[in-house]
């Protein structure tokens, strides 16, 4: 019996995701775990796996957005039958026909009992015919002004025809940014009415090539809700100069005892061992706002901000505060690959505790980093530079690097703020106090 191919949960939370490609094509044989589609979800697009050995037999769903649970494919041997299906929509419900039917139908009045039988008759055709002439000029202006149709319904993903009965919004007078028309999930939050057409001055600018268009992904998307989240959030800054001397003497001397094949530790790796040593002295720091408590780690999961193709991702280092520089450059170095590719997985960006954002390559001097929920901190890391400063009464050139720390005041307080940012400083300084 040929085996279901679902759309499957892959975090909590998780309700829809959109098929991107197929990797294999209907009659190709395909074996277990090796990859079979691409899946955009909220927080990536990754690979997912073939969970049986055999031929794709039938692929339900081309692409587009899924609700979790729906059988886009089918797997098994060749020549084999499948179920028939219906495009990977759910089956109309008996109470949405219903409500189709009780939309559709206009009460009609009953007649007077007055006039001959023949009288009724007539009233009666005239009545049908008037109702017939309705019904058409309604169909015609619904196909002119509603969405996308698919055999007499508005194109729209399962998902967002139970948002939109939940909110109570007309779905067919919502937009959509699936394929051709579709409606998606996302069209039922913005709630956007359709629109008539564009002005012909902004089809002009975008036929000439002044405007560019590019539409959202879904990791954009949840950059622009999560960063919009951030910045309600109260929140405090602190900054610190380092002298990273030392720092810079003990990446030289890491270098020069590398061995062949191992990856080159950066100052970031050396910055994410010393956090992770902070993190763990100062749980205060090392902590998740949920809304309603805060929950601080006994690990340092650190988190990379890395620059990928679709937008801003974080991938995590998994204690870091266990680990050696030489270890962390290696986790780092696979991430950051990875990241560039588009290859992380989901599980390469969760459980992170506290997050790193390191802008001192493009030679910024200091900046502010925005929260990235539900961690209650993030530093942002400017560029070295040479600078003088005073010691001992005597004017010195010195390498030194901005920090500052952002924290949510809410779970963190500018005491156990600034505690944290002094070790992280004394470490730099004495980095052979971190290992």
């Amino acid at each position: 019996m040929a085996t279901e191919v679902k759309l499957p949960r892959l975090g909590q939370g998780m309700e829809s995701g959109t098929i991107v490609k197929w990797l294999k094509g209907e009659g190709e044989p395909v074996k277990k775990r090796e990859p079979l589609y691409e899946l955009d979800t909220d927080k990536v697009t990754q690979e997912v796996e073939a969970e049986a050995d055999g031929v794709l037999l039938k692929i339900v769903v081309p692409s587009g957005e899924v609700e979790v649970g729906r059988t886009i494919a089918f797997i098994g041997n060749e020549g084999e039958d499948v179920p028939s299906d219906n495009g990977g929509q759910p089956a109309e419900t008996k109470d949405e026909e219903t409500e189709k039917d009780e939309d559709a139908a206009e009460p009609h009045e009953q007649p007077e009992e007055e006039g001959s039988p023949a009288d009724e008759m007539d009233d009666e055709r005239e009545r049908g015919r008037q109702a017939a002439a309705a019904t058409a000029e309604a169909a015609t202006a619904a196909v002119a002004d509603a969405p996308v149709k698919q055999e007499g319904r508005v194109k729209a993903s399962p998902l967002a025809r139970r948002l939109a009965r939940e909110k109570g919004i007309d779905i067919a007078a919502l937009q959509g940014s699936g394929p051709e028309g579709r409606i998606v999930a996302e069209d039922v939050e913005r709630g956007v009415v359709a629109q008539p057409t564009a002005a012909p001055a902004a089809t002009l600018a975008a036929a000439t090539g002044e405007v560019e268009e590019i539409e959202l992904t879904s990791t954009r998307k949840t950059i622009a809700r999560r960063l919009t989240e951030a910045w309600q959030a109260p929140v405090f800054q602190l900054t610190l100069s380092v002298d990273m001397t030392r720092a810079l003497e003990l990446r030289e001397r890491l270098v020069a005892r590398l061995k062949e094949g191992e990856t080159k530790p950066t100052v970031s790796d050396l910055l994410t061992k010393v956090c992770a040593a902070a993190l763990v002295r100062h749980p205060a720091v090392n902590a998740h706002f949920t809304g309603d408590k805060i929950l601080r780690f006994p690990y340092a999961h650190v988190g990379i901000a890395v620059a990928a193709p679709n937008g801003l991702v974080v991938p995590v280092i998994r204690d870091a505060d266990r680990k050696t520089i030489q270890e962390i450059a290696a986790d780092r170095a696979e991430l950051v690959g990875r990241a560039r590719d588009g290859k992380l997985q989901l599980s390469d960006l969760q459980d992170g505790t506290f997050t790193i954002s390191n802008l001192g390559m493009f030679g910024i001097e200091q900046f502010i980093a925005v929260l990235n929920p539900p961690q209650a901190a993030i530093l942002a890391v400017g560029s070295t530079e040479e600078k003088p400063v005073v010691r001992d009464g005597q004017v010195e050139v010195r390498p030194l690097m901005s920090i500052t720390i952002t924290c949510d005041h809410r779970a963190v307080d500018g005491a156990d703020g600034a505690e944290f940012l002094r070790t992280v400083k004394e470490l730099l300084e004495e980095p052979a106090l971190a290992l």
